[in-house]
């Protein structure tokens, strides 16, 4: 485990930290609750690490499981066709969330915003949020590449993830703590950046959708192209 690993993973984790899911949402609810709401807004952040540190567990266990069993057959002529096809088709579906489009075809603009509730309720909640965006974190699955090709151990890539997950929630932790010292000095601040997120928060889905499919389509792409049948 070098250096340059972890830089590059704790990079992708503070990438990670801005998504709608760990900031966009937890500032909505911070703003929306009053004060006793906050070990509810902490419950919802636990729902939200524990569910990606399992997702990544089993990413890592998968990943490596398929590459030992069937590499042959994920790197087949089929199998990029496959993942073509699924690039092409995220790709397609990312304009379905842009505002500028929607607005031409004369449909509502799409805005999401959480609901406040119980705990039952806040780790629905997280659990949702974590299902919408795990499949679009691109910055989550380059961290599980990354940690699947550069050989880690069980023992060694376990803490790693721990971390990564931790990193991804330590901007909303702070903004709560300096929110919690500051008073109500910070809130018209805050107050416009949850407009902003909430207002974006459909169109960077749409982005990362369209970051998503290309990216597979361009792999897929290069080996059909390039490699004899």
């Amino acid at each position: 485990m070098t250096i340059g690993l972890l830089l590059g993973l704790a990079a992708l984790a503070l990438v990670d930290s801005t998504s709608f899911g760990t900031l966009g949402i937890p500032l909505v609810l911070m703003l929306t609750m009053d004060r006793s709401g906050t070990p509810r807004l902490f419950l919802y952040l636990a729902t939200v690490a524990v569910f990606y540190f399992l997702v990544g567990v089993a990413l890592m266990l998968g990943l490596s499981a398929a590459l030992e069993s069937f590499g042959d057959l994920l790197q087949s002529r089929p199998a990029y066709i496959v993942q073509l096809a699924l690039g092409v088709g995220l790709f397609v579906l990312s304009f379905r969330f842009d505002p500028k489009r929607r607005a031409k075809r004369g449909k509502p603009e799409l805005r999401f915003q959480p609901r406040v509730g119980g705990p039952a309720t806040m780790v629905t909640l997280g659990l949702t949020a974590g299902v919408v965006e795990v499949a679009t974190m691109v910055p989550y699955l380059a961290a599980i590449g990354l940690m699947t090709t550069s050989g880690l151990t069980t023992a060694q890539w376990l803490p790693v993830l721990a971390a990564y997950v931790l990193v991804m929630i330590l901007p909303i932790l702070a903004i709560m703590g300096v929110r919690a010292a500051a008073g109500k000095r910070l809130e018209p601040r805050l107050e416009r950046l949850r407009d902003w997120l909430t207002k974006h928060s459909v169109s960077a889905a749409g982005w990362a959708l369209a970051i998503v499919g290309f990216l597979l389509a361009r792999d897929a792409a290069y080996y059909l192209l390039l490699q004899p049948a």
